[in-house]
């Protein structure tokens, strides 16, 4: 029996296992993939507080190190779905994997996102190396650059705002004719001469050597192909929330990201939730070691 299981070993969840394991509490964290999460695979850090620049998987393993060395449990598996049972006004939480069960006074789910993806060749190849999906993360690095913004909703719009005042060109490629976001950044871009449109339009292939140096884009309205030489690539048409398997015992808004405010409560008393998996106007590093502060301290106040 742990006193809280974390699902999810990134910035958020270790930072709960640090606070909860301070607090003397038995921790069990639980990662599908790898640790430290998206942030992984940015090449350079450069806006957290205290730390002038560090690599991402750097940080990760840093972090991970901090959270092993107070006390916390990792096991490197997926929890498929979580049940609950009460008896005698107390309450127990069941995490289920594929083949194991493990009990819990408490749950934080800090479950995080991932970038949907172009889901072309290569792309892993060239994350960290010219392809990006973090504009505010890894923007400085192309300064006086040529770069490309994929997108056409609020993110995207707010991305090639953000580039159009460090780099030298900035291509906003989007596969319709009109944008998703909001209409005052569309025309803070359309003065910008350093932001060039490229409507109806999708990358069909990413070209480079070890690092991206060019996109192949597709013309929908005129089947005409055209390459654009670039030094960047920022992706930014949305993020999956990995929350799927909690649906049945915490409510989950629109978009599936988990309901709840600054306090980190769910639905689900006893359960807690951290990070970019939960809804939020801001998913940056800082505010996910934030979150990940506030549901543990919330979490012992329930355990107590």
């Amino acid at each position: 029996m742990y006193d809280t299981i974390i699902i999810g070993a990134g910035t958020a969840g270790m930072t709960a296992a640090i606070y909860l394991r301070r607090a003397g509490k038995k921790v069990l964290i639980f990662e599908r993939e790898n640790t430290g999460g998206q942030i992984v695979y940015s090449p350079k850090i450069e806006n957290y507080p205290a730390i002038a620049s560090i690599g991402g998987a750097d940080y990760a393993m840093r972090l991970f190190g901090q959270a092993e060395n107070q006390g916390a449990q990792f096991e490197f598996d997926e929890i498929l779905s979580i049940k609950k049972e009460e008896a005698k006004g107390e309450k127990t939480f069941f995490a289920l994997s594929g083949s194991k069960t493990y009990e819990a006074k408490s749950i934080i789910i800090a479950s995080g996102v991932k970038h949907r993806r172009l889901g072309l060749e290569h792309e892993n190849k060239f994350s960290g190396a010219g392809l990006s999906y973090c504009a505010v993360c890894d923007g400085a690095f192309f300064k006086g650059k040529t770069v490309a913004v994929v997108g056409g909703g609020s993110t995207a719009l707010t991305d090639a705002l953000f580039l159009s005042n460090t780099s030298k060109k900035v291509y906003l490629i989007h596969r319709r004719d009109g944008f998703r976001g909001e209409r005052r950044l569309v025309e803070s871009l359309k003065e910008k001469e350093n932001v060039e449109f490229v409507m109806n339009s999708e990358i069909k292939e990413l070209i480079g050597g070890e690092t991206l140096s060019a996109v192949k884009v597709f013309d929908k309205k005129t089947a005409q192909e055209s390459v654009i030489t670039l030094q960047g690539l920022f992706v930014a048409i949305g993020f999956l929330p990995a929350n799927a398997a909690f649906k049945d015992i915490v409510a989950l808004d629109g978009d599936g990201y988990i309901e709840a405010r600054e306090d980190c409560k769910t639905s689900e008393a006893g359960i807690f939730t951290a990070g970019d998996c939960r809804t939020k106007e801001v998913r940056q590093l800082a505010t996910a070691a934030a979150d990940g502060a506030v549901a543990a301290l919330a979490a012992c106040k329930y355990l107590a």
